[in-house]
């Protein structure tokens, strides 16, 4: 009978024990059970299930698949090894080099596989983030993240939304991928410290709980039987919807008025306009005889209100008019640097 070694791997992100049939045949079947862990988080379910766990000494990786081989070789049933946390580095490299090194020789070698015990399911990585932020926050940890509220992140999440807008407007996609990163973990931040609340504490998995939920109510042409085959459709739907469960008493109810004054004025007229009220709103824009705070604001608004009527994001068009003048400024600052 052909000697056989096999390798489980299984990730911590899932419950020790929590494993795929195959992983379970293989330890069921074998002849001999290693880690190299005595703790190893698997050990305890493994060896509830009936099935012994032998925790073998410190070793190199070359040693290590030296051993592995060895036994495998001399044991009639499967050698089943449970790799470590960290995936054993360097191991597998090892085991080509030694079944190599002993193939030449015209050795007998040992088959090998690879089993997946279990697998990172989407989204399993903002677990470890979640893990890391509970230890910044925890006692020895960093100070600086024990010290932050509410508060006195709401600088740093406003920081980071605004450096998302600017790489989406760049197109940069690593950079994309990294402040996006930063911006989740305003919202990681922010839930762990809600955790310590001596009152009404909550967690991150609470927040996805209510958003999940938000999202399956106000989708009811994905997760019911209501008819909204276009976009507008389901906009409007969700309008209705939101509506019924605020239960504001006016339209511009729940508008941010800590947002930037252009997105503020023109989110105001957007909300004016769904309801179908009739608000005056400042016609053409002119130049006030007299420039005043008052005067100002209406030309602003004017403003704004021009830019609705042709379909134009003011935020955006002012944004982009910013960059449009620094260039300028870059292109007569590169000029005056020139020799004449």
């Amino acid at each position: 009978m052909t000697s056989r070694l096999v390798l489980i791997s299984t990730t911590h992100r899932v419950a020790p024990g929590v494993l795929s049939w195959p992983a379970w045949e293989a330890l069921r079947t074998a002849g001999r059970v290693l880690a190299g862990d005595p703790e190893h988080p698997q050990r305890r379910p493994v060896e509830a299930a009936g099935v012994t766990v032998e925790a073998l000494p410190a070793a190199t990786p070359g040693e290590r698949a030296a051993g592995l081989l060895d036994l495998a070789a001399r044991t009639d049933a499967p050698v089943v090894w449970l790799a470590g946390t960290d995936g054993d580095p360097g191991l597998g490299e090892a085991l080509a080099a030694e079944v190599a090194r002993r193939a030449a020789r015209g050795e007998p070698v040992p088959e090998i596989e690879v089993l997946h015990g279990s697998y990172d399911l989407p989204g399993a990585r903002v677990l470890d983030l979640v893990a890391v932020m509970d230890r910044l926050r925890s006692p020895g940890g960093c100070p600086w993240d024990a010290e932050q509220t509410h508060a006195s992140l709401v600088k740093y999440l406003l920081e980071e939304a605004y450096e998302l807008v600017e790489v989406i407007e760049s197109g940069d996609r690593d950079a994309l991928r990294e402040e996006l990163g930063d911006v989740l973990l305003q919202v990681v931040f922010h839930s762990r410290i809600a955790e310590e609340h001596p009152d009404e504490p909550w967690s991150i998995d609470d927040v996805a709980a209510g958003i999940v939920e938000k999202l399956i109510r106000r989708h009811p042409h994905v997760f019911g039987d209501v008819h909204a085959p276009t976009a507008e459709h389901v906009e409007a739907n969700w309008e209705k919807l939101k509506a019924a469960e605020k239960q504001r008493a006016s339209v511009v109810e729940g508008v941010p008025l800590a947002q930037p004054a252009l997105s503020l004025a023109s989110k105001l007229m957007q909300r004016v306009e769904k309801a179908g009220l009739a608000v005056e709103t400042p016609g053409e824009v002119a130049v006030p005889a007299e420039v005043t705070d008052e005067s100002l604001g209406d030309l602003l608004l004017a403003v704004v209100a021009l830019a609705r009527r042709h379909g134009i994001d003011p935020e955006a068009a002012l944004r982009a008019a910013a960059r449009r003048y620094r260039a300028r400024v870059i292109e007569a600052e590169q000029a005056a640097a020139s020799p004449p």
